[in-house]
């Protein structure tokens, strides 16, 4: 559906989508569900048969014992022997509310399980190019309130199907027991459903509105949190506050209009079963007076169309999640059906042989497009048309806007790294270094051209080979709450002798053996107690016990001091436990990590300007020169700022 639909062209029914949502989750929950419809039948066929008891209790036993010179005797057997059939009716009827609810609830949680496990699948076998352009808070709120939504309604569906039993049982007595009263009493079945039927198609765009701005509130919150650092430091916080209020009232204003409507009709709903009673009994007063019903029919009449009351409001209930269930299920599918996939190969390739070569053959990318909220379109906000800039009510006139052609990344690249070797991408913000380095580990696939790894398409490669002899240490380093071993071994089954050979390598090995309990303590969320540059190198020694042949470091050591940065780096091309070492591409900025490097690549927007040695560049490569020569400079300043306080301090 195109995000800048009319409204005349969106979809407005939802009730036969949802009955065919709410049917693949019966078929889906096959066993519980038939439970709960058996155990709702079983309480609508005691519902009725209670009705009717009633009824003949009324007319056998109630009436003759309160008739003052009545031929009828009613003995105190009559009186315990109905007693007995309307308590074993109830016993009947509460075994089928006890099913019903227990297996109900089954079936919904089951689902619920069940698609929070899809959609968890489906996140983690989306490419990365996928989730760049879908906001995390969305997901979340996906797999967390959308999955509620989508099968809320499973949990009164046996019970309205119950209900529908119970109409046609109740129905068939009451027309029996006295067709008058009985005709008067099945009019407000119709009129339920009408009712029922207007206030679905009243709250359905209102609870499509709902659940997307659920998932924005979410977004915002996710957002904030995730930059908890940079609003603290800036002093951002009332401005964070106000933003997720501004959203947060839009979901309450929404909540709230939605509330005003089912406000307008529950009274309704509630009143038509009580005024059929009330029809009833006034009808039957009549009928009774001059004879043409006996008491006993007014009374079972009157009494099963007040125990409708209730049960009818389940069809009620169930009309009413089904906006909410499509709403739902639309952003469930809009996951689940998608189309991006990572397609694999079959080779797989020495996992024990020499370090990689990994290589480009005319490498192009483009950075993926935000893509809107699926939902978007489903409802007619007049704030989303004033954020856009559009008059409140001109949705349908709004046309829609031309894509932007995105801005090419990586343009035409061709390189032949040599196996073995440290080579260092080098470039201004923006020069694509980063994106390459994630190419060649296969994070995204290029827009255009191939990634090359031993001479072999990294496409062909068989799932879960790449990851065996490749890894990355991105620049944001996430360290997860747990042990020092389970943060480096993280999945692998390792010996400790494995890990702390990895730490050596990364040089964390000293303030690891310095922690309170070594390898088992735990770091806290993110490595809240960890510096930078212990963070970082725990992160290397995550990467080195995989043993990898191709390391890349996108700029994963910049918070190392110079002396500990090239100690590793000098042992990451040195022998690990006798096997040889491992060809290493590192994002760099600072001279003296170029400096260590057998090859520097110089990019600028998304080419390859030059490629050589350090000192090579530094003579021919203008660009280069002019780089470099910045960062020493601003290094230059600094150490200067710093000198200078000192001095001004002591004085």
């Amino acid at each position: 559906m195109s995000p800048t639909a009319s409204p005349a062209q969106r979809p407005r029914g939802t009730f036969l989508p949802g009955l065919a949502v709410l049917a693949r989750g019966a078929r889906e929950e096959p066993r519980p569900f038939a439970w709960a419809v058996f155990g709702s039948v079983v309480y609508g066929v005691g519902t009725a048969g209670s009705g009717w008891m009633v009824g003949r209790v009324t007319e056998g036993v109630v009436v003759p014992a309160l008739t003052p010179g009545s031929s009828a005797s009613v003995t105190t057997g009559d009186v315990w022997l109905a007693g007995a059939t309307l308590l074993a009716i109830t016993a009947v009827t509460v075994v089928g509310v006890l099913l019903r609810r227990i297996f109900a609830g089954a079936t919904m949680y089951g689902l619920q399980a069940r698609y929070r496990r899809l959609l968890a699948r489906r996140y983690l076998d989306l490419p990365l190019s996928w989730h760049h352009s879908h906001p995390a808070g969305r997901l979340l709120a996906t797999a967390a309130s959308d999955v509620e939504a989508t099968w809320q309604a499973m949990a009164v569906l046996p019970f309205a199907l119950g209900v529908v039993v119970l109409i046609g049982v109740a129905g068939a007595a009451m027309v029996a027991a006295d067709p008058v009263l009985g005709g008067i009493g099945l009019v407000v079945v119709p009129a339920l459903v009408v009712a029922n039927a207007a206030y679905s198609r009243a709250m359905s765009p209102k609870v499509r509105r709902v659940q997307r701005l659920r998932g924005e509130v979410s977004a915002v919150a996710h957002e904030s949190f995730e930059g908890a650092l940079v609003v603290k430091t800036l002093g951002l916080a009332d401005g964070e506050v106000d933003r997720f209020a501004r959203e947060a009232g839009r979901l309450r204003d929404a909540n709230v209009a939605a509330g005003r409507t089912r406000g307008a009709f529950d009274p309704v709903i509630e009143a038509l079963p009580q005024l059929g009673t009330l029809l009833v009994l006034a009808v039957g007063a009549v009928r009774a007076s001059n004879g043409s019903a006996d008491v006993g029919d007014i009374v079972q009449v009157a009494y099963m169309l007040s125990l409708l009351a209730f049960p009818v409001r389940a069809i009620g209930w169930t009309l009413a999640e089904l906006p909410r269930t499509v709403a739902g299920d639309a952003r469930l599918q809009a996951v689940l059906r998608e189309s991006a996939t990572t397609a694999w190969g079959g080779l797989r390739p020495d996992r024990t042989a020499a370090p990689a070569a990994p290589a480009t053959r005319d490498l192009q990318h483009h950075h993926p497009v935000p893509v809107p909220d699926p939902t978007d379109a489903d409802d007619d906000d007049p704030d989303d048309d004033a954020r856009r800039g559009t008059p409140a009510g001109a949705s349908a006139a709004r046309a829609p806007r031309a894509p932007r052609a995105p801005r090419p990344v990586l343009s035409g690249v061709d390189l032949d790294l040599t196996a073995g070797t440290t080579t260092a991408l080098v470039g201004g913000t923006g020069s694509g270094k980063s994106t390459l380095a994630g190419l060649l580990v296969r994070l995204v696939d290029p827009t255009s051209g191939q990634v090359l790894l031993d001479g072999v398409d990294v496409r062909e490669l068989a799932e879960g080979e790449l990851a065996g002899v490749a890894a990355l240490v991105p620049q944001s380093t996430f360290v997860f709450d747990d042990t020092v071993r389970g943060n480096v071994a993280l999945g692998l089954d390792v010996s400790d002798d494995d890990v702390w050979a990895a730490l050596r390598l990364a040089r964390a090995d000293g303030f690891v053996a310095a922690l309170p309990d070594g390898l088992d303590t735990r770091v806290g969320e993110r490595g809240a107690s960890l510096s930078g540059g212990q963070r970082q190198r725990l992160a290397l020694a995550r990467a080195l016990v995989r043993r990898p042949r191709l390391l890349v470091l996108d700029d994963a050591t910049s918070a190392l001091d110079p002396a500990v940065e090239r100690a590793v780096l000098d042992g990451l091309g040195a022998s690990f436990d006798g096997e040889q070492g491992t060809t290493v591409v590192v994002v760099a900025s600072r001279p003296a990590t170029i400096a260590l490097a057998d090859e520097v690549v110089h990019l600028e927007r998304g080419r390859v300007v030059d490629r050589g040695t350090a000192a090579e560049l530094l003579e021919r490569d203008e660009g280069y020169r002019e780089l470099v020569s910045a960062y020493a400079r601003a290094a230059r300043e600094r150490a200067a700022a710093t000198s200078t306080s000192g001095e001004g301090g002591a004085a």
